[in-house]
């Protein structure tokens, strides 16, 4: 089934993309990168500042995936808990995967920095809003957890959370300095930009047809041209339909797709945008149908939860974004929704990202449960170390494939789940 063209803010506001072709020849180079998300475009960029001849196919355009659909809160660490992320690692594993998803978006905003690009970046923190005295504890519970750490966050009371986002209802929140936001499709460009310059090649319009062990290469097909590597890397996370073409198309089925969608007003007037996340944190929320909140340049409310845009649940969605923002922001007066859109998240069985050697030379990651872009940016990087020959440079073990037999089920089950009670959620 095709999908369905909708309005998405992030491509009406992004800067151009660079200059970009099909592959319509047959080369050969050192690795081939399937994906042109924030992961892949990592893993070109490092590779290519190496010296390292790397090629980019994506399917359709650059961030065509998540990585154009992301909310664009640029967050530490992943979503499971600390204590918990050890319990299920090790205490060695664990550590390593948070110190270095905590610095995940220092790298980002390194990386902006460093190749000037146009993204909107803002690191003022982001804010973790607290729902009813359960959402009080979870803060307090994710504060304490990561202060063993050193980390630089700080459990603020309702009022203060009020003062900060504009928000009505929230019984406090968890402010995380190390945090911030970016418009997410122009970081991807951005990546893309930097990647070429680097002297990395990018495809678009390309989508990966095959693939084929020849002796010590691997031989990709595509509809115009073919692609000769010793090393592959697959970054295509929740967007894997090309994959499932080759003999690594389990990768692909390891995943339960969690849909979430998004609206943004129209540019709010600037008695009332002052009123609202006045220092540009982003903002989600402990309820149990998460929900999600930030502000852009341009000053639009941008507000999301789970659930897909299809012809029969967009309505749905529609009413209940309307319902909650003038729930959240009683004084924001007459608004419209401009912009609307949905994606992928990519969730696994135990909430954590998974990297594989899914055959000899062919290396993966996927799973990144909701935090897309400085995990993306992290394990790019590390796929690009760990192909330079650093053994120890994916912060995690190598796993089996393990497809989730009750993906489809699941994932129906957040649709329909999201749908049900968005259509009683502040009705009364």
């Amino acid at each position: 089934m095709a999908e369905r063209a909708l309005p998405n803010l992030w491509h009406a506001t992004a800067p151009p993309p660079p200059q970009t072709t099909r592959l319509s020849d047959d080369i050969a180079v050192d690795v081939a990168i399937i994906g042109g998300g924030f992961t892949g475009l990592s893993a070109a960029l490092h590779l290519a500042e190496q010296g390292v001849k790397a090629v980019v196919i994506e399917a359709r355009m650059i961030g065509f995936g998540g990585s154009g659909r992301n909310v664009g809160l640029v967050n530490a660490g992943i979503w499971t808990k600390p204590d918990d992320l050890i319990a299920t690692l090790g205490k060695e594993s664990g550590e390593r995967l948070l110190t270095e998803l905590g610095d995940g978006p220092s790298l980002v905003y390194s990386l902006i920095e460093k190749h000037g690009m146009e993204c909107e970046a803002v690191r003022n923190g982001t804010l973790h809003m607290a729902v009813g005295a359960e959402g009080v504890t979870e803060v307090q519970e994710r504060q304490s957890q990561w202060k063993k750490f050193g980390a630089p966050v700080e459990v603020l009371d309702a009022e203060t959370a009020r003062k900060l986002t504009g928000a009505t209802g929230f019984s406090g929140a968890l402010l995380d300095r190390r945090a911030g936001t970016i418009q997410p499709l122009a970081y991807a460009r951005g990546l893309a930009e930097a990647a070429l310059a680097a002297g990395a090649r990018i495809f678009t319009d390309t989508p990966l047809e095959g693939a084929e062990r020849r002796g010590e290469l691997w031989k990709l097909a595509t509809p115009g041209g073919s692609i000769t590597a010793k090393h592959v890397i697959l970054a295509t996370n929740a967007y894997g339909a090309t994959v499932s073409k080759t003999p690594w198309k389990a990768h692909t089925e390891e995943l339960t797709i969690l849909p979430y969608f998004q609206f943004a007003t129209n540019p709010l007037p600037d008695n009332v945008a002052t009123t609202i996340l006045p220092e540009r944190q982003g903002c989600w929320d402990t309820g149990l149908v998460m929900t999600s909140f930030r502000t852009d340049r341009q000053n639009r409310l941008i507000f999301g939860s789970i659930g897909r845009l299809d012809a029969i649940a967009e309505g749905t969605h529609r009413a209940f974004a309307e319902r909650s923002v003038r729930k959240l922001f009683p004084q924001i007066g007459d608004f419209n929704f401009e912009y609307w859109w949905d994606g992928r998240i990519g969730m696994t069985t135990n909430n954590l990202p998974q990297t594989h050697q899914v055959a000899p030379n062919v290396f993966s990651v996927s799973g990144y449960n909701g935090r897309g872009i400085a995990p993306g940016t992290v394990f790019g990087r590390a796929l690009a170390q760990r192909v330079l020959g650093d053994e120890t440079a994916i912060p995690i073990a190598d796993t089996p494939v393990v497809p989730d037999l009750w993906r489809t089920p699941k994932s129906a089950f957040y649709h329909v789940g999201a749908q049900a009670k968005h259509f009683v959620d502040h009705r009364f």
